[in-house]
């Protein structure tokens, strides 16, 4: 028991509300959090500094207790207390008023403390200023405009407190913030030590501040922080994402120690600038050296490149990784697994993950509604939708661009027409340039080219070049010159710089034997320094994926592919195949033309493929570019001749081959 004796009358009418504040407290004790606990414990230790328990006990009351460091002050009735007992005045110890600190977890809360602190004059202790600043920048109930006004009240703040306050403007989204009072630390002379440079490269990463984060970078090298792990790894992010992967690998490249977080940095740095291969293989090489554990962010991504390359089996390795070491998967990563398994053609697993989830929200619906687009299953994909309404759940325009695609994919020209005024009138949804690029797909598959140049005339916005390329490739496909000419022009004045649009203008040309016209447009192309990038189509063999090009000869085994190639022909010629030359747009003989046919990389794939996998095993293959007639064709019937599934997912879709059959029914 504390006692002591003082007598200052003035203050005692506020001393009286504090104790019946801390008893009315402690009455209704069952409507407070444990936090509220460490205030009334604050109010009560005020009082015993204020005066003495004499006069306390006078009104029947006393505080008993341990210290607020172990226990919360407890206001109990005492029976004998004795009248005038002598107490000396108790100085509130900071350590307790840090303690309290800890249990903050509001403003209001946080303010007290820091009002006793200034009360008892411990703010010009460094250690009680600097926790302040901590609790208020760091804490999710924290301010920074309150920091910010404690932590220019420190005379001679120093690295560490600047710290702190960088990272809570980066915690806060104030990326800006946190640079300009990095060039305020260091124009005050404040040294910045290994852990600033960490969170200002994070936070030149989330601005895409290149130009920024190589300064920062050269900062680093002066200091001699440029061998620091955790400096390093933030320096590979932050270069990945401004899709700076050169310097990113450099910085990799150099390190003599690295971490998980090295490796998920360079992977994620890869997975920016959709070098999916390539993280594949760093995939391969972290797991070579056999002592690390995947984070969940590097599943995820790894996930990602599996998504884009098609390679299922190594999807299905990624999936098995989430469940050995993630006890419950979360909403997201359950997504997508399903949009994985949905884009490695593997569609029916995608279904039965979605049909297992507990719990489905708009963006499930919407991946798995674009899934069955992808597989030409438009009724499915509907019927998928008004399931989505019928739980409550309120589409956006990205669950329509799923939608309107399914209809385009299944050659559903009525649905699509209903589906699109529906968003408009229904939902509200404001149509964009991808929503007019569906319907212009939707009507160009069907032949309507017409009508599509029509709606493109009547759109409200200005069409980009997506919407003029989706109508240029549908007059591709039904030799029609006159609006592709059209379609052309229009892509032309817009200061295209994509290569394949001179190349489908010059093959559409070339198909009409317009070889001046070929020329010319050949000519404009190379004047403008535009090269064609080869198509190529991956595919994956023993969770290995192997990438071919047209005419490629680079395989260490190209003579066997080329021997399966000559038996493929063989075989092809008896069940009555006859290459379609008018696939070879150049202006050379029928027997080149056929050779050309032969070395497309689809071909090669599946040559591949036939010789290294087992007997009836599927085979999965995904292409840069939309898959020609002849290899259509073709594969059509090599899923009879070796009887193999052959699922081959182009650019806009999924073909499954099986029995002589596309899923697509020659409508692609």
């Amino acid at each position: 028991m504390l006692t002591a004796n003082v007598s200052i009358p003035g203050r005692r009418d506020a001393f009286w509300k504090e104790v019946d504040y801390v008893k009315n407290l402690w009455k209704n004790r069952q409507d407070l959090k444990v936090e509220d606990a460490g205030i009334a414990a604050l109010f009560g230790l005020e009082c015993f500094a204020w005066f003495c328990a004499g006069e306390i006990v006078g009104r029947g009351f006393t505080f008993t207790g341990t210290s607020v460091l172990h226990q919360s002050l407890l206001l109990t009735q005492r029976e004998d207390s004795p009248k005038h007992p002598q107490l000396n005045i108790i100085r509130l110890k900071e350590q307790e008023c840090l303690s309290l600190l800890k249990r903050c977890n509001n403003m209001d809360q946080f303010k007290q403390v820091h009002a006793q602190l200034l009360k008892w004059g411990h703010f010009s202790n460094s250690f009680a200023a600097t926790n302040l600043v901590v609790t208020c920048a760091l804490s999710d109930w924290g301010s920074m405009d309150y920091a910010c006004s404690i932590f220019r009240q420190i005379d001679d703040p120093v690295a560490f407190q600047y710290n702190t306050l960088i990272r809570g403007f980066v915690k806060d989204m104030q990326f800006e913030e946190a640079l300009f009072l990095y060039v305020e630390m260091v124009e005050r002379g404040v040294e910045p030590d290994h852990f600033t440079y960490p969170v200002l490269l994070k936070a030149c990463a989330r601005l895409r501040g290149l130009e920024e984060g190589m300064q920062i970078h050269g900062h680093v090298f002066k200091l001699g922080f440029q061998g620091d792990l955790f400096v390093q790894n933030a320096l590979i992010n932050m270069y990945g994402k401004c899709e700076e992967i050169e310097f990113s690998c450099a910085v990799f490249n150099q390190m003599d120690q690295k971490s998980v977080a090295s490796w998920s940095a360079i992977i994620a740095a890869h997975a920016k600038v959709g070098l999916w291969y390539e993280c594949l293989m760093l995939f391969g090489e972290m797991n070579s050296e056999g002592c690390w554990r995947p984070e969940e962010t590097t599943l995820v991504t790894l996930l990602s490149a599996c998504t884009h390359l098609g390679a299922l089996d190594l999807g299905k390795c990624t999936h098995s990784s989430f469940l050995r070491n993630i006890n419950e998967l979360n909403i997201i990563v359950q997504t997508s697994l399903i949009d994985m398994y949905v884009k490695c053609g593997c569609l029916d697993k995608g279904l039965c993950l979605f049909q297992m989830m507990p719990e489905r929200n708009r963006l499930s619906y919407s991946v798995l509604i674009s899934g069955l687009a992808m597989h030409g299953r438009g009724q499915e994909a509907l019927k998928l939708f008004s399931e989505m309404l019928q739980q409550g759940l309120e589409p956006d325009d990205v669950v329509y661009v799923g939608v309107l695609s399914a209809c385009s994919h299944a050659g559903l020209v009525d649905e699509g027409l209903r589906c699109f005024e529906r968003m408009i009138t229904e939902h509200g949804i404001v149509p964009t340039l991808q929503h007019y690029g569906c319907m212009v797909d939707l009507m160009g598959r069907a032949g309507l080219l017409g009508e599509a140049l029509e709606l493109i005339k009547k759109m409200p916005i200005e069409p980009n070049d997506v919407v003029w390329r989706s109508l240029l490739s549908a007059c591709k496909v039904h030799h029609n010159l006159e609006i592709g000419e059209i379609a052309a022009k229009n892509l032309f004045q817009l200061s295209s710089q994509n290569p394949s649009d001179y190349v489908v203008l010059s093959n559409m040309y070339a198909r009409a034997q317009k070889w001046d016209d070929v020329a010319r447009t050949r000519i404009e192309m190379a004047r403008k320094g535009l090269n064609q990038t080869p198509g190529f189509s991956w595919v994956e063999v023993s969770r290995k994926v192997y990438k071919f090009v047209s005419q490629d000869r680079s395989h260490p085994k190209w003579d066997n592919i080329y021997e399966m190639i000559h038996q493929m022909e063989w075989q092809l010629k008896f069940e009555g195949y006859s290459p379609d030359t008018s696939q070879v747009l150049l202006d050379v003989d029928e027997d080149e033309k056929k050779e050309k046919l032969k070395g497309h990389s689809q071909k090669l794939a599946i040559a591949f493929a036939l010789i290294h996998t087992s007997q009836g095993s599927p085979i999965r293959i995904a292409r840069s570019l939309r898959m020609c007639n002849d290899c259509h064709t073709c594969t059509k019937l090599i899923s009879v001749i070796y009887e193999r599934e052959i699922i081959v997912r182009d650019r806009k879709q999924f073909h499954h081959f099986k029995d002589g059959t596309c899923s697509c029914r020659d409508y692609w």
